[in-house]
């Protein structure tokens, strides 16, 4: 397909199926990652059309892709690749000053092995910051409105122009997401700013800054899982680990590429397209050290995940293909404990709030029961919270 293009050019990576999709093609999987130039969506009406929907095919039949000319500088991807290994290579004392376990909102450093990812331990470090909106009163209902709140910030005397670095990654993540979503939605038959327009007033993106250790035998340093988001944006910083799970049950390596990143599709969009674009499973497995750089794109907390209003032909497509038709969602913690597989659940969550506060349960279950298993519940503050909780 047009633009789309792999390690070798001659071959392209994706087939293009016509209009109703190839169930072969689905059936078949993919063995490697698709490359997509997003200067393209820049060369006029056209040529947005047919980016479009390279970019929908490609998010359904594969939900991963590496993304080119996308108009973020090498200077500035350097300059935060320096802050980044310049944060990890601090004194544990020093980190240890925004621990995650102090954060009702589950922003701040964690050591190794803090976070689970399908009840196992993910063996990497890592630096969460989400989007800052005022909190709400302690104790609200809907408690996934718990999550709005401040990030934790190292002194600018520990770690000079950091803040301001991370702060710049996030908000240039921000727009690139934006574009990209603009490119998702004409391939799906929607208006240009549709998921920009139903994105809200607050919303709610996170960022992990990640030092991944040489994984131990038979380990992760993340578990197989899904994004709970709508899309993501990753930075590999040069080195492999990242691996895709294709159709036929092969993982895929994710190569990294200078200056590139990797988008993938998240449960978000999963549940809002009812299935048409599945949550890509993915897991990171390095044998040396490795550093990431992962951008989770989302939406005010009380978005609804309501069906979009797309072509009859996207839910013949899912009915088509087994492996659409029995997508399941990362499980619940109540599930994992009664033994759902972690991404065999039948639930979606209808709130995009509820996903992250699902994520956050089942990943950090010593920092939810302290932080928030005995609160006492006040009163819903604005009207517009979305009722279902």
């Amino acid at each position: 397909m047009a633009g789309v293009s792999d390690a070798s050019p001659t071959e392209p990576t994706v087939a293009a199926p016509a209009p109703d999709e190839s169930a072969q093609a689905l059936r078949a999987g993919f063995t490697s990652i698709p490359v997509v130039d997003l200067s393209r969506w820049d060369h006029g009406a056209a040529e947005r059309a047919r980016l479009a929907d390279d970019v929908r095919r490609i998010c359904h039949e594969v939900g991963f892709f590496t993304l080119v000319g996308h108009g973020v500088e090498d200077a500035f991807l350097d300059r935060h690749f320096t802050m980044l290994r310049a944060f990890f290579a601090l004194d544990e004392a020093d980190k240890a000053r925004i621990d995650k376990v102090n954060s009702p909102h589950f922003r701040g450093w964690e050591r190794v092995g803090a976070e689970l990812t399908g009840g196992r331990t993910d063996y990497r470090e890592q630096l969460d910051v989400s989007s800052e909106h005022p909190p709400y009163p302690r104790g609200v209902e809907p408690e996934y409105l718990r999550l709005d709140g401040p990030n934790q910030w190292l002194p600018d005397s520990v770690l000079p122009g950091f803040r301001a670095t991370v702060t710049e990654f996030f908000a240039r993540m921000d727009v690139l997401a934006h574009r990209i979503m603009a490119v998702m939605a004409t391939g799906l038959g929607l208006p240009e700013q549709y998921f920009a327009e139903m994105f809200g007033e607050r919303p709610h993106s996170l960022a992990k800054l990640i030092s991944y250790p040489p994984t131990p035998p038979g380990e992760a340093g993340v578990n197989p899982h899904h994004d709970a988001g709508f899309l993501t944006i990753l930075l590999q910083h040069g080195v492999g680990g990242l691996q895709a799970l294709s159709p036929d049950g092969a993982w895929i390596d994710v190569e990294p590429r200078p200056g590139a990143f990797v988008i993938n599709t998240g449960e978000m969009l999963q549940e809002l397209s009812g299935n048409y674009v599945v949550a890509a499973t993915h897991r990171v497995i390095t044998p040396e050290a490795r550093f990431s750089s992962a951008y989770f794109h989302g939406p005010d907390l009380r978005t609804r995940l309501d069906p979009l209003p797309l072509d009859p032909r996207f839910a013949d497509a899912v009915a088509g293909s087994a492996r659409h038709a029995g997508a399941g969602f990362m499980a619940r913690r109540s599930e994992l404990t009664e033994g759902v597989d972690g991404i065999a659940s039948r639930q979606g969550a209808g709130v995009y709030g509820r996903q992250l506060w699902n994520y956050y349960t089942r990943s950090y279950p010593a920092n939810m029961a302290r932080h928030h298993g005995g609160t006492a519940v006040v009163p819903t503050p604005p009207a517009q919270v979305d009722p279902i909780g």
